[in-house]
């Protein structure tokens, strides 16, 4: 009976807070399929009930299926690279090396700045003229390359942007997991006369795969967000070279004032990103049980 009470009064405490999570999920979640579902734009400023007209229309937008696949490649990609490169600068660290906690503190130092200042300062970096990356280069003869005005170059600077600032995410989750490896794996490869290589493939690795797949599926959800540096460095531009979903939804729903259609896009968009990354976690999760076998 008294345990009985004591649940009870624990969750007493934990229902206020839980009813204003939901709260902030649900009411924004429901009231934009509310909106999703009327014509609100800049001529009829009103919830007025259109049915699945607006759907109708997501799926004939090309422009906004094109910026979604575009999405998923720069995602994609950046998430790989970051894996590749934060792997690398854990491994760095792990070891007992000189500098060791300068360089865990320089590593970070990039995910502490804010997106949209540092993509303002990467702007002024990747200018054509006047920016510092085309004068590095030219000093090894390679360039002038036009970051941000080539439709090519302008996806490029895009992501590197995206590494540079979030590959720090990466290396502090994979660090983490290197520090929590038990010894004798490593004691047992040494003894049986493994080296470097084969121990990194046949130890290290296999043993962090769990805290990998977590680090990549965090980075996948926070890349399919990418906005804040297309709004500052590129605009979507040059053309939709770099426009990604979330970006396009912007332009329909804050600049065109299309607030019900921009709504019914963030919805298909919403479904989506819970389909694509549901599965990747799968995958990911069957082929480190199946890693592990």
């Amino acid at each position: 009976m008294t345990g009985t009470w004591f649940r009870g009064y624990k969750l007493a405490f934990l229902l206020p807070g839980l009813l204003i999570l939901l709260a902030i999920i649900l009411f924004p979640l429901l009231f934009t399929i509310r909106v999703s579902l009327s014509g609100w734009d800049a001529i009829t400023p009103e919830l007025n009930f259109v049915g699945g007209k607006n759907y109708a229309n997501v799926f004939g937008d090309v422009r906004y299926w094109q910026a979604l696949g575009r999405l998923g490649l720069m995602a994609t990609g950046t998430v790989l690279i970051e894996y590749v490169l934060g792997f690398a600068m854990a491994l760095l660290v792990w070891r007992n090396i000189r500098g060791q906690r300068l360089f865990r503190v320089l590593f970070l130092m990039p995910m502490m700045t804010t997106p949209v200042v540092m993509s303002v300062v990467w702007r002024t970096i990747f200018h054509e003229s006047l920016g510092p990356a085309n004068d590095l280069l030219g000093l090894i003869g390679l360039g002038p390359y036009q970051w941000l005005t080539s439709s090519a170059m302008a996806v490029v600077s895009v992501m590197v942007v995206e590494v540079w600032q979030w590959t720090p995410f990466i290396f502090l989750l994979l660090l983490a997991g290197l520090l929590s490896l038990p010894r004798e794996p490593f004691l047992a490869a040494a003894i049986d006369g493994a080296g470097p290589v084969r121990t990194f493939f046949n130890v290290t690795l296999p043993m962090l795969m769990p805290v990998s797949v977590g680090a990549i599926i965090i980075r996948l959800i926070e890349a399919s967000k990418l906005m804040e540096t297309v709004y500052v460095l590129t605009s979507g531009g040059p053309g939709t070279a770099t426009e990604t979903s979330g970006y396009y939804i912007y332009i329909r729903g804050l600049r065109d004032f299309e607030i019900g259609y921009a709504s019914a896009l963030s919805i298909t968009y919403l479904v989506i990103m819970i389909i694509t990354l549901t599965i990747a976690t799968k995958l990911l999760v069957r082929f480190v049980l199946e890693g592990r076998k």
